[in-house]
C-alpha cells in the first residue's frame, strides 16, 4: 500500500506516484546508488510499472517517496509486515547522490518509525545495512535502532565480500527514548 503524506522539517514522505517511476529508473541504473543494494540490475519502465501496481495493492508493505521541494530524492518503506507478530522490515534509499549527507535519511527513518509504532501499532522493526554504509547506520541509530548482529560475507561487491549489519528497534525502546519526530 502507499503511505500517507507525512511532513518533516527537511523532507516530505508522500505516496509514490507513477510520475516518479522514470526518476527511479535513473537511480537504479546508477551503480553509486545501488552499491549497497542486493540487486544492481536496473528494471525496465514496464517492470517499474508492474512493481508500482503490485506495491500499491500489497497489504503487507507501506511505500513512500521522499521529496524535497517537490522533487523525489529517495524512497523508504516498511516491508514484509507480519500483522500477527506486529513486525516489519524497514528500508531507505537516497537515490540522488547530491542529497547524501543532508540528514534526509535520518528524518525519513524517524518519520517512518513513528508512523509504524503510533499508527500501525507495530512492536518491532528490523533493518539491515551493508557494513561500509556508515551514513545509514547513523540514521538508524539516531532513530533508536540498535545493532544486533552481523551477517558475515553477505554480498560480493567491487571485488570483495561485504558484511551486513542487522539493526532492530522495539516499540518499548523507542517509547523509552521519548522519541517524537
Amino acid at each position: 500500500m502507499l503511505g500517507p503524506i507525512i511532513e518533516g522539517e527537511k523532507i516530505r514522505l508522500e505516496p509514490t506516484s507513477p510520475d516518479y517511476l522514470p526518476e527511479f529508473l535513473r537511480w537504479f541504473a546508477d551503480m553509486k546508488v545501488t552499491r549497497y543494494l542486493l540487486s544492481r540490475f536496473p528494471m525496465t519502465l514496464k517492470q517499474e510499472e508492474e512493481w508500482f501496481e503490485n506495491a500499491s495493492k500489497d497489504r503487507n508493505s507501506v511505500h513512500w517517496t521522499m521529496t524535497v521541494d517537490g522533487k523525489p530524492v529517495g524512497v523508504t518503506g516498511l516491508n514484509r509486515i507480519d500483522w500477527i507478530s506486529r513486525s516489519a522490515i524497514s528500508g531507505t534509499i537516497i537515490g540522488v547522490p547530491d542529497a547524501w549527507g543532508k540528514g534526509y535519511a535520518t528524518e525519513a527513518v524517524s518519520l517512518r518509525t513513528r508512523f509504524a509504532f503510533e499508527e500501525m501499532n507495530l512492536e518491532r522493526l528490523e533493518s539491515q545495512s551493508m557494513a561500509p554504509n556508515v551514513g545509514m547506520h547513523r540514521a538508524l541509530e539516531r532513530a533508536g535502532y540498535q545493532r544486533v548482529g552481523i551477517h558475515r560475507r553477505y554480498m560480493f561487491r567491487e571485488g570483495e565480500w561485504i558484511d551486513s549489519v542487522l539493526f532492530e528497534l522495539l516499540r518499548s525502546d523507542w517509547t523509552a527514548r521519548g522519541t517524537k519526530t
